[in-house]
């Protein structure tokens, strides 16, 4: 097939780094969304007040939620058995994501329908689950990537998953899902911080800078468990990385303990990823103590890149090892769909995320500014 210009190595490679990007573009920008949700009960002592956070996000939160979709897409249409495996193993897990996010659109519409405060409470907690368990449950699952994940295939690739939901709540996973926590309400903060004034800003920046210190915490302490605490895994046998995907073809066995950490002993520039999450939440700490709200974005916008990269480096080429049975683990040469899906889906994301990019810049700038009661009043699409 002469029309096609990149080899079938590279473009694995390409939507590898696609789907980091895909991944930091969604816990970027759909993650200060859960974070505002989940301070919203916290950083709001009255209804005006809620309603002021609430209309902090009400307009782009939609728009936001294009990254898990383009995201939760890479995955389906260029790693078809890590999309088989992920949402067949981590099935009540993603129920449960599914429903608090269908939580938010219905917080939304419907908190300010009636003038009763019992009924617009209940619906600010529906938004605070609409942002916290989306936040824990996904930090739950990378934590389990770096554990294993208890599945197999059998000889026809028909998928087996041999765990169970409560098996995912190990420990280290669940301090993996206490930093994804502790970083986005960190994130949500620093966005409440730019677009309030007043109690409602002060307390965010209070609140956020404790939870970027707590993400320093855990980030620095989960750091410690992979490179002392947790074996990692090892392909054995020579991986073809331009054949058809079948990951029954390799053999690969679990490592000895800090066996994650051999990617940045040879490739040293890869430290550059945890270096960037745990500066990044420090300055998004000391920023937001300054309530220099924009800087403080940026800052933990760089942590959370920081924290995704510092996964995908250290597992790199695995995709999702798995700990029942090694061998059918997904690398990034076993588990991509064809070379020319690929590269169609190559040419349409060249086309499509730009487009993606300059709509997102171009909203950001037209509601760009703080959020005011008095634009609230005036406003009759408010929340």
């Amino acid at each position: 097939m002469d029309f096609v210009l990149l080899d079938y190595t590279t473009l694995r490679v390409i939507w590898w780094l696609l789907l980091g990007i895909l991944l930091i573009g969604f816990a970027v920008m759909d993650g200060f969304d859960l974070g505002v949700g989940t301070l919203l009960p916290f950083v709001a002592r009255n209804d005006a007040e809620r309603r002021l956070v609430v209309n902090t996000i009400g307009p782009v939160w939609e728009g936001n939620q294009v990254w898990l979709i383009l995201g939760g897409g890479a995955i389906f249409a260029a790693w078809p058995p890590l999309y088989a495996v992920s949402f067949s193993g981590f099935y009540l897990a993603m129920f449960l994501i599914l429903f608090a996010l269908i939580l938010r659109p219905v917080g939304f519409k419907y908190r300010g329908k009636l003038p009763s405060q019992r009924w617009r409470n209940n619906w600010d907690w529906a938004l605070f689950i609409g942002g916290f368990i989306p936040a824990l449950i996904m930090g739950v699952a990378v934590g389990n990537v770096l554990l294993g994940v208890p599945y197999h295939f059998d000889d026809s690739m028909r998928v087996f998953y041999t765990g169970s939901f409560f098996g995912l709540l190990m420990p280290f996973a669940l301090l993996a899902g206490l930093l994804s926590v502790s970083m986005l309400v960190a994130h949500g903060a620093a966005m409440l911080v730019i677009k309030t004034d007043g109690p409602v800003a002060e307390r965010s920046a209070r609140y956020g800078a404790l939870a970027a210190l707590l993400a320093f915490v855990l980030f620095a302490l989960g750091g410690v468990w992979v490179a002392f605490g947790l074996p990692g895994y090892e392909v054995t046998s020579t991986q073809v990385t331009d054949a058809a995907s079948n990951p029954l073809l390799k053999t690969v066995v679990t490592g000895a303990t800090g066996g994650w950490m051999h990617n940045y002993q040879t490739m040293p520039l890869t430290l550059l990823a945890p270096l960037a999450g745990l500066v990044g939440l420090l300055g998004s700490a000391a920023l937001l103590k300054a309530r220099r709200g924009g800087l403080a974005f940026i800052s933990s916008a760089v942590a959370i890149a920081g924290i995704i990269l510092t996964v995908g480096f250290a597992i790199f080429p695995f995709l999702l090892p798995s700990s029942s049975v090694p061998g059918s683990s997904l690398t990034v040469w076993d588990g991509s769909s064809s070379h020319l899906t690929l590269w169609i889906m190559l040419l349409a994301t060249v086309v499509f995320l730009p487009i993606i990019l300059a709509y997102t810049t171009w909203v950001y700038r037209v509601l760009k500014g703080k959020v005011t009661d008095d634009e609230m009043q005036q406003n009759p699409n408010a929340y």
